[in-house]
């Protein structure tokens, strides 16, 4: 009892001045939250849309706004630079932006840039639409591609395209404010508006140099939610934070560049191709396989032309047909030509007029062609060689015989290459005796003895 008695009071003895210890400090603490000025710093999440409209940069968009919804941001911030794209992609996009519970901005920047085509459907369904000066939009106009390349359809189909795009156009620019029949121009006639044309025409909202500006501006502004309610953009200290693409995305982005496109579908030809004709070295046939994978699936993106594709098959087939007879470079030539060729018409859009640059079709094309070549004349020649490996390297070869084949048919052992080997003869074989190896059954040699020519006088 003594001993607990003794603890107890050092325990409370210690426990004193710790309670008083952190009683002053949250008393200090707490001055300063109710004396301090109070500091603010609202959220702005910024998404980026730069090039062409395809299904990676829609789920990097679509992600980006789902995150800035679950950390409850004050305002996304997406800055649009692009000629346009897939409708598909673009709907997904405009769904999220439509569906988000924070205000969303969109914003044609820097200087130079463009909102074209589905980028001018983005930038007006957006709570608030900025452009930078020196900026246009428009011109959106749906085309059909097959191919790479426009298709012509009927009246009837082409009305029905355009009065669906219209439609959709008129769903949500009325419900943000904007001047809808100027704004459906830019579909039916393809009509196209600077900054300052689209600010007078009601189809944006703002006109800002750059994001700091444009904040400043957003700074207290009333808007109009796409259900009708009011919502007043308070940024008094914003802190902008830029949503960078997942490593998945980025990866998968760079896929479908159709500069890595054209090599990703080359390297897999190519290592196929080496796999088929030298087998066992395995890496090859890996590393072909796996670019061919990523090639179809960036085929299945990217508007790919059919005639491009024809073109480099038929490069390939010239290349062998080089090795096999030549022709003094004229077939490799050609090859070369029709690589380069379907190089430069692979992928090509009327929205974006994008494709595969030159330089980088010929600087693929031409180391292609002479290892494709010099390949095919390797394993030609190959065939006519004699074979140098297995047992029927010792057709024709002298052995010493170290067994003796002592009667018909007896089998003894006979070393040839440094090598013993189970062997039989036609007639008796001494031992030491030199013998030549006429044929080979499974795992026995028969042999004949080496008799000393006669010289002719």
């Amino acid at each position: 009892m003594g001993k607990a008695l003794i603890w107890r009071v050092v325990l409370r003895g210690l426990a004193r001045p710790l309670i008083t210890r952190l009683a002053v400090a949250c008393a200090f603490f707490l001055g300063i939250i109710l004396v301090a000025p109070p500091i603010s710093a609202q959220g702005v999440y910024e998404l980026q849309i730069n090039g062409e409209i395809e299904p990676i940069l829609a789920e990097y968009i679509v992600n980006g706004i789902d995150a800035a919804n679950r950390q409850n941001a004050d305002l996304i911030l997406i800055t649009i630079d692009t000629p346009g794209g897939l409708d598909s992609s673009m709907r997904d996009i405009i769904a999220a932006i439509l569906h988000s519970r924070v205000p969303v901005v969109t914003y044609v920047n820097p200087s130079g840039s463009r909102a074209a085509s589905a980028g001018f459907f983005i930038l007006i369904s957006a709570d608030v639409a900025a452009m930078s000066p020196g900026t246009d939009t428009g011109a959106a106009s749906p085309l059909l591609e097959l191919g790479g390349s426009p298709v012509k359809v009927d009246d009837t189909l082409e009305r029905k395209i355009m009065n669906e795009a219209t439609a959709y156009l008129r769903s949500y620019a009325a419900r943000r404010g904007r001047n809808v029949s100027l704004a459906v121009t830019a579909v039916t006639d393809a009509k196209a508006f600077s900054e300052t044309e689209a600010l007078k025409g009601n189809l944006v909202n703002l006109i800002a140099p750059n994001t700091q500006e444009l904040l400043a501006q957003l700074n207290g502004r009333a808007i109009t939610r796409l259900d009708g309610s009011q919502q007043t953009i308070h940024l008094s200290n914003p802190v902008v934070t830029l949503h960078l693409m997942s490593g998945r995305e980025k990866f998968l982005d760079r896929v479908v560049q159709p500069d890595v496109f054209f090599i990703l579908l080359i390297i897999g030809v190519l290592g196929l191709y080496v796999e088929f004709t030298h087998p066992g070295l395995v890496a090859p046939g890996v590393i072909g396989g796996i670019s061919l994978i990523l090639a179809l699936f960036a085929m299945h993106l990217l508007p790919v032309n059919f005639a491009g594709l024809i073109l480099i098959v038929l490069a390939l087939v010239l290349f062998v047909l080089e090795a096999k007879y030549p022709t003094h470079g004229v077939l490799g030539v050609g090859g070369a030509i029709s690589m380069l060729l379907g190089a430069l018409m692979l992928i090509h859009s009327p929205i974006t007029g994008g494709g595969v640059h030159p330089g980088v079709a010929l600087a693929v094309t031409i180391p292609v062609a002479l290892i494709a070549i010099f390949l095919m004349r390797l394993v030609l020649r190959s065939m006519h060689w004699k074979r140098t490996t297995g047992a029927e390297q010792l057709i024709g070869a002298v052995g010493e015989v170290t067994e003796p084949l002592e009667s018909a048919g007896t089998k003894g052992m006979v070393l040839i290459h440094g090598e013993l080997w189970r062997a039989a003869a036609s007639e008796p074989i001494g031992k030491g005796a030199q013998v030549r190896v006429n044929k080979i059954q499974g795992l026995t040699l028969f042999v004949e003895p080496v008799r000393a020519e006669t010289p002719v006088h």
